[in-house]
């Protein structure tokens, strides 16, 4: 599974001849534009839907392209106490990383997020994920990474979750929020299965991994820009949950 079409996978640059100065230089540049990005991070308005809770702990579940990215983003918003990358839309058996990856077993790279309502609302998550965590308008990809295991999804875990995730859809609709439709999905009843070990907190872990330097960490900078308030400069790094 490629990143950048044939130049750049997940584990680095696969042609040498792009590890030179001059060409890894002509690369950022490309990278830069965002060629395959439909639309640009911004700050959306806020749910109008948005119940309070006052829970200690609740639990969240998204897709939008490599969970590499959509963890490093929502580990760094306040009030998220744990992140976990994992696989979402299909069974069990086929929850692992090379399988997922042929896009053929309906999971997509999903995270699920652990956070404290007290402190940030499940309409504020779906803000962030909206506005810098991935590009909700583009289908069964995200860019250069192409396949329904790359797809935009919400995973409620209940019935409220996924009133206000159709709601808040229906919301930026109306307000023409992005220039082109948003093709996400609301697919409930569908588990949850964590990831791999190495590939938990990867971009904390890997800041200057290429496709984390040029692609994931300028969305978690987008979510500093953005939305300062709900920075969080220590980010919520993995706990292992079981289930």
């Amino acid at each position: 599974m490629f990143k950048l079409g044939s130049f750049l996978n997940r584990t680095g640059f696969v042609r040498p001849l792009l590890l030179t100065g001059g060409v890894v230089a002509a690369l950022c540049g490309i990278i830069g534009t965002q060629p395959f990005a439909a639309e640009r991070p911004r700050a959306l308005a806020a749910p109008t839907f948005d119940p309070i809770h006052k829970e200690p702990m609740a639990t969240a579940v998204f897709a939008g392209g490599c969970f590499w990215g959509t963890q490093g983003v929502l580990q760094r918003v306040t009030g998220v106490t744990n992140v976990e990358a994992g696989y979402a839309g299909g069974t069990q058996k086929t929850a692992t990383y090379e399988l997922t990856e042929t896009g053929t077993t309906d999971h997509a790279e999903a995270i699920r997020v652990s956070y404290d309502p007290s402190k940030v609302s499940y309409g504020t998550l779906l803000r962030v994920f909206f506005s810098v965590a991935h590009d909700p308008t583009q289908l069964n990809r995200q860019g250069a990474d192409v396949g329904p295991q790359y797809r935009s999804a919400i995973f409620p875990v209940n019935a409220e979750q996924a009133e206000i995730a159709s709601a808040y859809i229906e919301q930026l609709g109306t307000e023409k929020a992005f220039s082109s439709k948003i093709v996400t999905t609301i697919e409930a009843g569908k588990e949850f299965f964590r990831a791999e070990e190495y590939h938990q907190n990867y971009l904390i872990n890997n800041p200057t991994q290429p496709y984390i330097a040029f692609i994931e960490q300028p969305k978690v900078d987008a979510l500093k820009a953005f939305f300062p308030a709900l920075w969080s400069e220590k980010p919520a790094s993995t706990k292992h949950k079981s289930g």
